[in-house]
């Protein structure tokens, strides 16, 4: 029997567009995200034994990426966005099923009186209310590979901007996301073929807008603005 896949609940993070959200799960763990999951599933039985669990896989919907068709090759941006690679060897969000899997720490269970129990987790690398379809405990004696091979990803894994970030425009960001802020800005939100000195990019986390110039690898953050 045909089953369809459907959400179970939605993961909330200070990402309101795709730029700035760090290529991989994991390499931000500043960053905070809250699952809250849908009215059917706030069983708390179903939650039952997941504190014991130091990281989750989430199962999730690419919701900004739905198109008809798709392509058999991709282009991955870290890689310049000019080298095609097989889409089966990527994590492009583009795929025959835009579907993503996400590793991310479990913080904390939350108890709530209108969202049932809520997960905090750190390092997610997804866009605010994205779907989330399952959830899995990961398993480090099984889902760990210490010989691993990363491909042509292993070129740009290090890859990382120092970032100068003025006081005066600092204090115009909450305490307690200053250090994900900054960790973002540090990963590179550009595509690789972009690499204008004089060009000002700008980034949207939580409430604001960030704004900031490159060059070489040095990023300059020139004005934040509040947009709610």
């Amino acid at each position: 029997m045909e089953q369809s896949i459907r959400p179970i609940g939605h993961i909330h993070t200070d990402f309101k567009e795709k730029f700035g959200i760090p290529r991989q799960s994991g390499r931000v763990d500043a960053l905070r995200g809250r699952i809250v999951f849908l009215p059917e599933f706030r069983n708390p039985d179903a939650l039952r034994g997941i504190e014991g669990f130091s990281h989750l896989w989430l199962i999730f919907d690419f919701s900004l990426a739905h198109r008809d068709g798709w392509s058999p090759t991709v282009r991955p941006p870290r890689l310049g966005g000019n080298t095609r690679i097989g889409v089966f060897a990527s994590r492009s969000p583009f795929r025959p099923n835009p579907i993503g899997l996400s590793s991310v720490r479990l913080v904390a269970v939350e108890h709530t009186e209108h969202e049932g129990d809520v997960l905090v987790v750190s390092g997610a690398d997804l866009l605010d209310g994205t779907p989330i379809f399952d959830i899995k405990p990961d398993l480090p004696f099984s889902d760990s590979h210490p010989d691993a091979v990363g491909g042509y990803a292993d070129g740009v894994k290090d890859h990382r901007l120092t970032v100068d970030f003025p006081d005066r425009l600092l204090r115009a960001i909450p305490e307690d996301k200053r250090e994900a802020l900054c960790a973002c800005l540090a990963e590179d939100p550009r595509p690789s073929y972009q690499d204008d000195p004089t060009r000002v990019y700008s980034m949207r986390f939580a409430t604001f807008d960030v704004h900031f110039t490159i060059r070489e690898g040095h990023l300059t953050v020139t004005a934040v603005d509040e947009t709610e």
